[in-house]
């Protein structure tokens, strides 16, 4: 199979379910088909509710993870139980070749060597069918053996920290494929000391919707600038949402039990006036802490309380520059 092959045949079996929110989106989607065709009054309420699922996507980014990968379980796993040759076939021929009496009428027409001829004949054939039933039992098994070495020796890998191991079982899972279809772009730095730091560009303002959409009291449509508060309150919970899934995405795939998450976007300089990429979010994750939190019914800006982390936020002027985290200070623990 190979290794990526190996890899990807584990990570097969442990995506994600689909969250409520995405589920709804899904639906909306086939509902668009017939948007030529609804009422003017069914066009605004489908736009309403199209607006408010993207809110509730953003918002819950963090509500999905793929099942965690146990790699301890995959390390200590016993390789698969090796085929025995198996001469049922050939025992059950010789039991009616051993057992055959001749009739009279076998005696009478002299029979009985023409019948144990072709009672060993079976012999033989039976011997050849239990043959190539091993053989391809073992074809099988090694096979199997092939794939189960592989794991073990990756899982391995991962346990002693190696970064190419990491590297490429990240590469071959592609667990953030939903934050890149998102908008967001994300890069994983690996260092010294084990830890690792992901760092996220959410591209806040083209992910967050600058107008609001509300049905009036008769119906129709009301569009409106989005007031600058409530902007930066789902931009908030949209870049917490994010560091959430990516470590949760990290601690699944990874058997690391520490993490930084660092979320960058453009920030307005005002010394030079030109808006540049700045951290406005760094947050140092454990697996033990973030497994403790309900993940469903969190606050995502609320829940960064609970881990440290360095963020500057103000309803009325949004994110402010950060320092990251230091990972190359951080000891594990």
């Amino acid at each position: 199979m190979g290794w990526k092959g190996t890899v990807r045949s584990i990570g097969a079996a442990v995506r994600a379910a689909e969250r409520d929110a995405k589920k709804r989106q899904r639906e909306l989607e086939r509902q668009h088909k017939q948007y030529d065709k609804m009422q003017a009054l069914e066009q605004a309420a489908y736009e309403v509710e199209l607006y408010e699922n993207q809110i509730d996507i953003i918002q819950s980014v963090h509500k999905e993870c793929s099942t965690s990968i146990d790699w301890h379980e995959i390390a200590l796993s016993k390789q698969p139980h090796k085929p025995q040759i198996d001469n049922e076939k050939e025992l059950e021929a010789l039991k009616v070749l051993e057992d055959y009496k001749p009739s009279f009428v076998d005696r009478l027409f002299k029979r009985e060597v023409r019948k144990k001829e072709l009672f060993q004949q079976k012999v033989t054939e039976a011997i050849e069918i239990d043959k190539d039933q091993y053989e391809h039992e073992y074809a099988k098994w090694q096979e199997l053996f092939e794939e189960w070495k592989e794991r073990v020796e990756i899982a391995k890998d991962l346990l002693l920290g190696k970064v190419e191991t990491k590297k490429d079982v990240i590469k071959s899972l592609d667990p953030f494929s939903e934050i890149s279809n998102l908008g967001s772009s994300l890069e994983i730095s690996f260092y010294g000391n084990g830890v690792l730091e992901a760092t996220i560009n959410v591209h806040g303002t083209e992910i967050v919707p600058s107008k609001s959409k509300s049905l009036l009291a008769s119906g129709k449509l009301s569009i409106k600038s989005m007031p600058k508060g409530r902007f930066n309150e789902i931009y908030q919970d949209y870049v917490c949402s994010c560091v959430l899934r990516v470590a949760n995405e990290l601690f699944a795939t990874l058997p690391d039990d520490l993490v930084v998450v660092t979320a960058v976007d453009e920030l307005l300089n005002t010394q030079t006036g030109h808006l540049e990429e700045a951290p406005i979010l760094s947050v140092l994750v454990s697996r033990n802490t973030i497994k403790r939190l309900n993940l469903e019914s969190i606050d995502p800006s609320d829940s960064m309380s609970n881990f440290k982390h360095n963020m500057e936020f103000k309803k009325t002027k949004g994110f402010s520059r950060v320092e990251r985290i230091n990972v190359e200070e951080l000891a594990l623990v």
